[in-house]
Order: structure tokens, then C-alpha cells, then sequence
């Protein structure tokens, strides 16, 4: 588990195909890892990995095929520069919100405008995420921990303060570029719930019908 707040940002070192999948080699910056070990979790742009190998300055870790399905991990080039973050421990301080490192899927940066000393951008995220992104929630992007501001469909907006736009991966996006998305887990495990029996044969997630049954609306 991860918080969302970004420790370092670090650099895609060398890229392995190996048999269909990939080894990804990870030079990490100003990241503290004299208390990593062999099998820690580190979240990569969001993406929750496992060291594999690790030095001082690097780890490299295997990335499946459903992972490189599901994020930019599968875009990614020898220099990329990547978000990171350790796991969780007892003693972390909860800055941001809990994110799992289990990216549900890409978004798109539709645009950046400038507000004040910070800046909004809005992303359009894909079809079967929007409705688990609400005004005021948490949303992680690239491993970032973050709060809506607004929500239109698909579209959502996000406040980038100064400190976050210079130590994160963010003060270098571009209109059109491609994120990793993870929603809040409280809004899937609420679907869920809500779903109650009807979990074990339904698809459809959370409907009106379901919404007024269960009092919503």
C-alpha cells in the first residue's frame, strides 16, 4: 500500500523483453533505499512493483503482461523519467490517500491552464472509470495523490500546486500525454456492497435502478 505522495523522481535505465513480458531497470534518483530489500513493493508512476534486484542506486523489476496491458508502462522508453514511492509503514505519515499501486487504467491530458502559482489540468479518463471519480474525492494519477475539483462525464480536473509540479513527473506533461489512473478504492469496494447478492452475476456495476433501490436517490 502507498500513500500517493511522491518520495523521488527517477529514471527508466534499460527495458528487457523477455519472452513476451518485460524487466524494467530503475536508476532511483534521490529515493532512500538503504532500508529496501529483495521483494519490497515500489510503486513506478503509480505502478506497484517488486525489486527484483537493487542496489543503492537502482532496482530492476518484472512487469507482466497485464500490467503492461492496463498502464504507460508498456510506452515507456530507455530515460523516461518516473514517479516513485516506497510502501507504506506503520510509521508513514498518511499525506495523501490509500492507493494500492493496482493502476485501473489510462487517462489522457486534454488540457493545462494555468491557475494562480498552480496548474489545473483536466484529463479525460476512460468510459468505465468516470463513475467512480467524484468532486472533492481522491484520485491517484502517475502515483500521485490528488483531489477532483470538478467532474463533467469523463472529464475530470485536478489542482497541481507548485511543490508537486517541480518534484514530480507533472511539471513535464504535455497536453495529450497518456497517465496511469487509480481510482479511490472506497468507490469500487462501495459498488460492491451495494451490488450485495447480485455481485456473484452482475456486470453492470452501479445502476439508477440500484441507486434508488438502496436509497441514494
Amino acid at each position: 500500500m502507498f500513500t500517493g505522495i511522491i518520495l523521488a523522481m527517477g529514471k527508466i535505465n534499460l527495458i528487457e523483453k523477455r519472452g513476451g513480458d518485460a524487466r524494467l531497470s530503475i536508476a532511483t534518483g534521490q529515493l532512500a533505499m538503504t532500508d529496501v530489500a529483495l521483494g519490497d513493493s515500489i510503486a513506478v508512476n503509480g505502478v506497484c512493483l517488486t525489486a527484483v534486484t537493487l542496489d543503492k542506486q537502482s532496482f530492476s523489476a518484472d512487469v507482466s503482461n497485464e500490467t503492461l496491458s492496463r498502464t504507460t508502462l508498456a510506452t515507456a522508453q530507455v530515460g523516461t523519467a518516473v514517479n516513485l514511492e516506497l510502501a507504506l509503514t506503520p510509521s508513514t505519515r498518511m499525506g495523501g490517500h490509500i492507493v494500492s499501486g493496482h493502476v485501473d487504467g489510462i487517462g489522457s491530458v486534454l488540457a493545462i491552464d494555468a491557475d494562480g502559482r498552480s496548474y489545473r489540468l483536466n484529463i479525460k479518463a476512460p468510459d468505465n472509470l468516470a463513475k467512480y471519480i467524484s468532486e472533492k474525492g481522491s484520485i491517484c494519477i502517475d502515483g500521485i495523490s490528488l483531489t477532483v475539483n470538478s467532474v463533467d462525464g469523463a472529464v475530470f480536473s485536478v489542482n497541481i500546486v507548485p511543490h508537486t509540479w517541480q518534484q514530480t513527473t507533472l511539471g513535464a506533461t504535455r497536453v495529450g500525454v497518456k497517465v496511469n489512473l487509480e481510482v479511490d478504492l472506497l468507490a469500487r469496494y462501495m459498488e460492491r456492497l451495494m451490488l450485495g447478492e447480485a455481485a456473484a452475476k452482475s456486470t453492470s456495476g452501479v445502476t439508477t435502478e440500484l441507486l434508488q433501490k438502496s436509497g441514494f436517490i
